[in-house]
């Protein structure tokens, strides 16, 4: 694979990380408040929710076609749905597991390259969104909900278009298999986040 094509990933990859960084304050109580980048940075905070967002770019970018943009619109959509759900409290069962269990399976779906109907995919992140959102949610604040919450949609955005662009320059690179074997690790994630 040629370097040059790795250089746009990486330096994206840099500037979303470096915008998920926070100030460290000196006071207790400083930036106990909830903002934009507070929900920006929550689907950046946790294994789960990165691997699995960004799976959903991986497999939308391997599909291609109008995949491309319908199942990461899917996804962004519901898990507005979950985190509505989670912010008033609803009860939602299972929500760490059903995280989990995301990211094994859009792993798989990466690793074995599988193409499905638009329709099918975009129902498959878009139940696995609701658990996602809802553990943002869950987590928000009762007030500055609306820029917490434009936070991780735009977050979640950013995470997809970074699968896509892994997806196309490793295939215009190396072919699928540096592709499938980040499914691979994608949903070894998963497994052991599922049984630990």
């Amino acid at each position: 694979m040629r370097s040059d094509a790795i250089r746009p990933t990486t330096a994206f990859l840099a500037i979303l990380f470096g915008l998920a960084a926070t100030p460290a304050f000196a006071h207790v109580g400083v930036g106990t408040h909830f903002s934009f980048m507070h929900g920006f940075q929550h689907p950046l905070g946790g294994l789960d929710h990165l691997a699995a967002m960004i799976a959903v770019g991986l497999w939308a970018g391997i599909a291609g076609g109008r995949r491309v943009w319908v199942w990461p619109l899917a996804f962004v959509a519901m898990m507005v749905v979950g985190g509505i759900l989670g912010r008033a409290g609803i009860a939602l069962p299972m929500v760490e597991p059903a995280i989990a269990l995301s990211v094994v399976v859009l792993g798989v779906l990466v690793a074995a390259t599988i193409r499905v109907p638009v329709a099918v995919g975009a129902i498959i992140v878009a139940v696995f969104a609701i658990f996602h959102g809802y553990a943002h949610g869950a987590e928000a604040p009762q007030t500055g909900w609306l820029g917490y919450a434009a936070g991780f949609v735009v977050a979640t955005a950013l995470l997809h278009l970074v699968g896509i662009a892994i997806a196309r320059l490793l295939e215009r690179g190396s072919g699928l298999i540096p592709v499938r074997a980040l499914g691979s690790a994608t949903a070894a994630l998963g497994v052991f986040l599922l049984v630990k």
